[in-house]
């Protein structure tokens, strides 16, 4: 599979599978064929006419206000490539330095609604989706808790959270569930052996792996959420992930599970990653997921380049995202951190030319040895398989 040399507008892509070209746009995917491509590799003007009068560049209207508050800053985990950690520990053990430490109280969500309320009369929305964030989430449950039942005043529809999952109870995960959230999700570092390693509590260095998995077993049996498990793939876990595939499938429900692979970027002060993204890493990466699907785990389909709605829009239009204390940031990535704050919600976004060098977006603080032509091969080969398989076995259209 070759590399798409030719950018094509509005964040569109042009992949080439094994027997027939794919369209990835705004509007959805379309499965072309040689005569709709040029010899260079871009869309013949034809073709591209016809996508444009079907929709195919245009991304569907933005409809919903996406909020990530924090609702704690620290975390009960020592993770050594964390993007909040401020170093590694001195003592090479699991408890490295981290951003400081901050929870979420009734007055901030007083303060975080308000401001939600604002922006989204600004952006002419009414329905809201929350995401509980970190540190961990669950080290404040109450904030979690209240955030969730004031927010369904000002629209609330949904919720999703990114959690350790060590602390969350059935008994939390039913009042959670009753309250809006659908979906958690969670991060499995490698199989149980490599998991327990790198993935450990800061107050015992003891392993998280089996811990994780009966609470998200416990959970699942007293409420609907779902599950979307991140393996993270580095040098440290790359030999145990076929064997963590199989071992998830025989111990959770793969039915309520989706499941995606995704390389540690080097964002943890002192961490180093030293799998890139040459080689057979991509085969690899088809590979896992297509075992992912045989065993009845969902898989992302791929897409077109999409800007991120708390972070890909100028001084946030359509989402926030809010550290506890009610400071302001651009991505996730970067919330907690003073010299990333770009506001606060008492007093709003500050203007554009003072925060312009603070404003990042999602990929922006990831560094890659590699450089953009050969992340953007390793997508395409990932991504043109991808559709082929879902193609040939008749999941592309469910």
């Amino acid at each position: 599979m070759s590399l798409q040399q030719l950018q094509l507008p509005d964040g569109a892509r042009l992949l080439e599978g094994k027997r027939n070209w794919w369209f990835l746009g705004r509007g959805g995917v379309v499965r072309l064929g040689g005569r709709h491509v040029t010899p260079e590799g871009g869309l013949r003007p034809d073709t591209e006419q016809r996508l444009r009068e079907h929709g195919m560049f245009t991304a569907p209207p933005v409809r919903t206000y996406a909020l990530t508050v924090l609702t704690s800053t620290n975390c009960n985990l020592g993770c050594g490539y964390c993007f909040q950690n401020t170093a590694q520990d001195a003592a090479n053990g699991s408890r490295p330095p981290r951003i400081a430490r901050t929870r979420l109280t009734s007055q901030t969500i007083t303060s975080i609604l308000d401001f939600t309320q604002r922006r989204m009369a600004a952006a002419e929305l009414d329905r809201l989706r929350i995401l509980l964030f970190g540190g961990e989430p669950l080290l404040n449950p109450r904030g979690c808790l209240e955030l969730l039942e004031r927010a369904a005043g000002v629209g609330m529809t949904s919720a999703w959270m990114i959690s350790n999952a060590t602390l969350l109870t059935p008994g939390l995960a039913r009042r959670l569930s009753d309250l809006g959230l659908d979906s958690v999700q969670v991060t499995f570092d490698g199989d149980r052996e490599d998991h327990d390693r790198i993935r450990v509590n800061r107050a015992n260095n003891g392993g998280t792996y089996d811990k994780i998995v009966r609470n998200l077993v416990a959970a699942g049996e007293v409420t609907p959420i779902r599950w979307t498990l991140r393996v993270n793939v580095s040098q440290e876990t790359f030999g145990g992930i076929d064997a963590l595939i199989e071992r998830l499938a025989g111990e959770l429900d793969p039915s309520r599970c989706a499941l995606y692979f995704a390389r540690v970027g080097d964002v943890g002060i002192g961490y180093a990653n030293d799998l890139l993204h040459t080689g057979e890493l991509s085969t690899h990466f088809t590979r896992w997921q297509r075992r992912a699907l045989e065993l009845g785990f969902t898989v992302s389909r791929p897409g077109a380049r999409r800007p991120c709605l708390t972070c890909g829009h100028t001084e946030g239009r359509y989402g926030a995202v809010v550290s506890a204390d009610g400071t302001l940031a651009s991505c996730w990535e970067t919330a907690g951190k003073p010299d990333w704050q770009v506001g606060t919600v008492s007093d709003g976004y500050r203007p554009a030319e003072s925060t312009r060098d603070r404003w990042i977006s999602c990929e922006d603080l990831y560094q890659y040895d590699e450089d953009a032509r050969t992340l953007t091969r390793f997508r395409d080969d990932v991504d043109a398989t991808l559709l082929d398989y879902l193609d040939e076995t008749e999941r592309l259209q469910r």
